[in-house]
């Protein structure tokens, strides 16, 4: 959104710049732009892991969701916060992003077949307490 509202500012002093012979004329351009905190919806809920390669597994999982902004999954509490534009995605899509990691949320099951897949040490005991 940046790129193109500079884009098109960038445009406009070229073309006003450009006119030599025309009679210069006194204009006042004002863009506003609209803040991304505007959109943005917070999010925490639990995720079952046990280790800094499960955060990364789980955060790139969730930023892989469009309209996700950010994510941080805390390995103590067992609790991921994110932040994402409510316009473009919603809580149960992240979820399902989550779980399709193999990893468990307070909404969705992990994929057995993902479960299954991760690292010994990302084998989490399913009955683990979250959002501690």
């Amino acid at each position: 959104m940046k790129k193109v509202i500079l884009s098109v500012a960038v445009i406009a002093v070229l073309g006003f710049t450009s006119c030599k012979n025309e009679t210069k004329k006194e204009t006042k351009t004002t863009t506003t732009q609209m803040s991304k905190d505007m959109a943005m919806t917070d999010l925490s809920f639990g995720v079952r892991g046990n280790c800094g390669m499960c955060k990364k597994t789980i955060e790139k999982a969730v930023n892989a969701v469009e309209g996700v902004a950010s994510a941080n999954w805390n390995v103590d509490k067992k609790k991921i916060d994110v932040s994402f534009d409510d316009t473009k995605t919603n809580a149960m899509a992240i979820h399902k992003a989550i779980a399709a990691s193999g990893y468990d949320t307070e909404k969705v099951a992990g994929s057995e077949e993902a479960y299954k897949n991760l690292p010994g040490c990302c084998q989490y005991d399913h009955e683990m307490k979250m959002n501690q």
